[in-house]
């Protein structure tokens, strides 16, 4: 990926109900809750401090329903048009197959084998019916392709680490854990990143 590549404005969605629980939401689609909503608002505020004109991004969300109130609630904040984005199926989080609704304890639990397997390579392991990193990764990866203007996407953890994989060089075991942050703004640009 070379430097002229458009500047990414990644926003985890804000916080829901499973969240805060632990659970496994993948596929599953959650509303935001109270602190998901004052997240949103926040990382509005916090790209407006970074971009001067906000109104001259692109901006794309994940279809499911904690990222498009994110996305509108963001947009809110910034005086924009809440509705006016685009949305992208490529960028729904990876699913979790049969561990989804789940905390990792209960998989930990019903299912130690399967677990183990997991936690030895996070990158490369699909639940019972569920998506690996890598998999998520090239589902994504033609999304980085086609972006042509510096971008706000809005979106989960999981892709938010496909993301640093595959446009900043970040380890795949790093990016298989790394923490992706719910009310502020990954920067990814020119092969790095930063969290504002």
């Amino acid at each position: 990926m070379s430097d002229s590549r458009p500047t990414i404005y990644f926003i985890r969605h804000g916080e829901t109900d499973w969240n805060l629980e632990g659970r496994l939401q993948g596929q599953k689609d959650i509303p935001l809750n109270d602190l998901g909503r004052v997240q949103a608002e926040e990382a509005g505020r916090r790209l407006m401090g970074l971009v001067p004109h906000v109104e001259d991004l692109a901006y794309v969300a994940s279809p499911m329903t904690r990222t498009r109130e994110t996305m509108a609630l963001l947009r809110t904040a910034m005086g924009l048009d809440p509705e006016s984005y685009r949305l992208d199926e490529r960028l729904v989080e990876l699913t979790f197959g049969d561990w989804e609704g789940l905390t990792w304890k209960e998989v930990r639990k019903k299912e130690p084998q399967l677990a183990a397997l997991r936690e030895r390579d996070k990158w490369n392991y699909a639940p019972p019916g569920g998506e690996s990193y890598a998999m998520l990764t090239a589902r994504v990866r033609p999304i980085l392709d086609d972006l042509t203007r510096d971008t706000v996407v809005v979106a989960h953890g999981g892709v938010a680490r496909a993301f640093l994989a595959a446009t900043c060089g970040v380890s795949t075991r790093d990016a298989a854990s790394i923490d992706i942050w719910q009310g502020k703004v990954l920067v990814i640009q020119r092969r790095s990143y930063r969290w504002v």
